[in-house]
């Protein structure tokens, strides 16, 4: 087939692991013809661009900046994104003709190039990668009302996006019911689970030892470390993750990693340069090589969300602990799935963003049996192989494109 993938994330090396890369890899692997159409911001200072590396063709489109920018230039750049993403179409790959059109969330704001994409090519199937449940995320972090004038508009872009898309592939169970009980229009049969998912890969050999790895960044050799690594903004709920650091900032039998950046960074910052705990790394991103390398090197993944989401969120850093073999803390809100799988399958523990004394105990119990870090990310690497790899999304894409009776017919 000819597949068309259109994305907020910048892809400017196909070759560089995400879950969106990797899963395109697999579709070009497979044998098809694959289009990605990804921004190129304008910090970057580049213009826009079709280029084709090891048999797939980017088109790098120029944006305003649209992610780690203000919100008023995010806001303007993702409305701008549609029509910029259709000119650039229009000019760089005229001609061509697609069987799927695949799209992620977010943005919502895609529904105007589906359209032009599917009047264009007919036949062709449109899948919805759900990543990302807007407005409804927004207004459960008091972003804005769900009175206000942009979630309506915003709700309107969704169930217009959903309405073109002839399938939607959801990040999990609960992905999939949320998604059907807050939109019964959409047909239940065309919903099913299509997981964030990677290409497993083995660590190369000539990373670094752990050891070396623990000293480039200060920390200690001996003791377990509880990682968490990612963005650090609002939906992370990041006053809670300073009360848990601030609990545990005197242990002396584990350390706690906290490395990237967001719109938050600066309050974790402040806490980290004010109290200056022994136990406690706080670094602002890391080159993808790097963190993976650091993610090698510690014990325990952990994962936070704010506990006012409705939505059931299911970050996908949970991927590199798992592959990593470190089994989970997810502290999150009560709607979202990722604690309960978890804890089902025998690799993490779940509790509730409110109290960090909750955590503490949960990182306790970590720690209690040194056998159980490891026992329980064995457990997470074998769910790893079973659940998240880009084969299992492929497959159920496939499984939609090859119905015999399909909606058309």
């Amino acid at each position: 087939m000819n597949i068309i993938f259109l994305t907020l994330s910048r892809v400017a090396d196909i070759e560089e692991r995400s879950i969106y890369t990797d899963l395109m890899r697999k579709f070009r692997d497979e044998g098809h013809n694959v289009y990605v159409v990804s921004p190129s911001e304008r910090r970057l200072k580049l213009r826009t661009k079709l280029s084709e590396q090891n048999g797939v063709h980017i088109l790098n489109v120029r944006t305003l900046n649209i992610q780690k920018t203000n919100v008023l230039e995010k806001s303007i750049g993702t409305l701008l994104l549609e029509r910029q993403y259709q000119r650039a179409i229009r000019k760089h790959l005229k001609g061509y003709r697609f069987d799927l059109i695949l799209y992620s969330t977010p943005p919502v704001t895609l529904t105007h190039i589906v359209r032009y994409l599917k009047r264009k090519n007919p036949k062709a199937i449109s899948y919805l990668l759900l990543k990302d449940i807007f407005p409804q995320n927004a207004v459960d972090i008091k972003m804005f009302s769900e009175k206000s004038v942009f979630y309506r508009y915003f709700r309107q872009k969704e169930i217009a996006l959903y309405k073109v898309s002839d399938y939607i592939g959801c990040m999990s169970p609960r992905n999939v019911a949320y998604l059907k009980e807050h939109n019964p229009f959409y047909p239940a049969s065309r919903v099913d689970v299509a997981p964030n998912s990677i290409e497993l890969k083995a660590h190369a050999s000539a990373s670094m030892e752990t050891s070396a790895v623990r000293e480039k960044y200060g920390l200690p050799i001996e003791r377990p470390i509880f990682i968490y690594g990612g963005n650090l903004g609002k939906p992370q709920g990041i006053e809670y993750l300073i009360r848990c650091l601030d609990v545990n900032k005197h242990r002396t039998d584990c350390c706690f990693v906290i490395v990237g950046n967001g719109t938050e960074y600066s309050k974790l910052q402040k806490w980290y340069e004010t109290n200056r705990p022994a136990c406690v790394r706080l670094l602002k991103g890391l080159p993808k090589d790097e963190y993976d390398q650091l993610v090698q090197a510690c014990d325990v993944g952990l994962i936070f969300l704010d506990h006012r989401f409705t939505i059931p969120n299911y970050p996908s850093r949970l991927l590199s602990y798992l592959e990593n073999k470190m089994p989970v803390i997810c502290a999150t809100d009560v709607n979202t799935d990722v604690g309960s799988i978890a804890e089902e399958n025998g690799y993490g523990y779940w509790c509730e963003s409110v109290r960090p004394e909750d955590f503490t105990v949960l990182v306790d119990r970590m720690l209690a049996e040194p056998e159980r870090i490891k026992r329980m990310g064995e457990s997470g690497y074998e769910y790893l192989k079973k659940h998240y790899l880009v084969e299992h999304t492929y497959r159920i894409i496939m499984r939609f494109c090859l119905k015999k009776e399909n909606i058309y017919h």
